[in-house]
């Protein structure tokens, strides 16, 4: 795979040389807004509906969410750490995403937003009083901002195990047996949203929310046209934070991809598998690490078919890193692990899947035959 030169007047930026392959050339997307509307703090939650709550329940558990509130039409999913719930699965005729609630950083963060896009804030139904400002993204998608009054309170954790490494014995006259039991979720990590219009999208997240680019990918042979995937933070100033909140790539389809919520170590993640595969539920891909985010990870399908991601060990950045640019490719997912699958890359040619390729290469879009092409050679290298 063929790389463009880098250009070597440009001084070195404090990203080159970290995670990615290269820092970017001039002229490049910059990755941040110089002026946006407020900063978001983080993720708040995702909202879904789904027409069978307690199947919906059943495998939540399983995942290791522990269960916020419940009533006959509402399901508020939670991690052990302090704070707002992860997830809300409301009760609906099909099973769909319907988008990501962001939580601002200051309660006159949503008075200020709501003036800048002619919006309103809504008290909204949450496990705690709270109050919300409702956008829709350049893709359609809609998207909450939302100031919670109350936190949840932690629940206990899994502990994580005591290591030896060489010659540092912490664990002697001591064994390891980690019980066989879900995972237990932490927090709400990132969500993945796929995009037709990628660069109108990435930019409404820079100049509306505030958000920071922490990679970029581009197709081998058409860096030239911009990046089409994005891994994208919050912006917490000289606080670190998750290498991604957000992740948003080009493809035919819009909307959710997967969903990521942090466990305790390597040892979670792998018990709670087992634990998960002993159930039935189908592993779309893992165990392994990322290279863009460095987390170890391992994704399944929930029973409506959604992917959620178990990870640990995630890169923390703060506000002064540039983006890195590296080409896109299958084969650069992982640092280690089982080949990725088609099941994760949603390779699978399917009727629905092929009508939704042609309807976005008929639309006035930013995937064309040439980016589609790309995208195929990326995700076949």
């Amino acid at each position: 795979m063929s790389h463009p030169a880098v250009n070597k007047a440009a001084p070195p930026t404090p990203h080159e040389d970290l995670h990615s392959e290269q820092g970017a050339l001039r002229g490049e997307h910059p990755g941040r807004s110089q002026n946006p509307v407020i900063k978001v703090a983080d993720l708040a939650w995702l909202e879904f509906e789904k027409p069978d709550l307690g199947r919906a329940e059943v495998f939540a558990r399983d995942f290791g969410f522990a269960i916020a509130a419940r009533t006959e039409e509402a399901l508020w999913l939670r991690g052990t750490f302090a704070g707002p719930p992860c997830m809300v699965i409301r009760r609906g005729h099909a099973s769909r995403f319907v988008g990501p609630a962001f939580r601002a950083a200051e309660r006159t963060d949503l008075d200020r937003l709501a003036a800048a896009t002619g919006n309103t804030v809504r008290d909204i139904n949450v496990p705690g009083a709270g109050k919300s400002v409702s956008l829709l993204d350049p893709s359609g998608l809609p998207v909450r901002v939302v100031y919670c009054d109350e936190q949840l309170p932690a629940l206990p954790e899994q502990e994580p195990l005591i290591l030896n490494f060489g010659t540092d014995h912490r664990r002697t006259n001591a064994t390891q047996r980690p019980p066989r039991e879900p995972s237990r979720i932490q927090r709400l990590g990132h969500v993945v949203l796929e995009t037709r219009s990628f660069i109108r999208t990435l930019d409404w997240y820079l100049d509306t929310l505030g958000m920071i680019v922490s990679d970029f990918l581009f197709l081998d042979g058409q860096r030239g046209r911009g990046p089409t995937m994005a891994f994208i933070r919050c912006d917490q100033g000289s606080l670190a934070v998750d290498h991604h909140t957000l992740a948003l790539h080009l493809g035919p389809g819009t909307g959710y991809v997967h969903s990521a919520y942090q466990v305790t170590d390597l040892d979670s993640i792998a018990a709670g598998g087992e634990y998960l595969a002993e159930r039935g539920y189908r592993r779309s891909w893992g165990i392994g690490r990322h290279i863009q985010g460095s987390q170890l990870f391992d994704y399944w399908r929930d029973t409506d078919h959604f992917m959620l991601e178990h990870f640990a060990d995630g890169d923390l950045f703060s506000c002064d890193l540039e983006p890195g640019w590296a080409p896109m490719s299958a084969s650069g997912l992982a640092q280690w692990g089982p080949p990725v699958t088609r099941d994760f890359l949603g390779a699978s040619p399917s009727p629905a899947k092929l009508r939704e390729v042609m309807r976005a290469l008929r639309d006035d879009n930013e995937l064309d035959p040439a980016r589609l092409l790309g995208l195929m050679k990326a995700m076949s290298s």
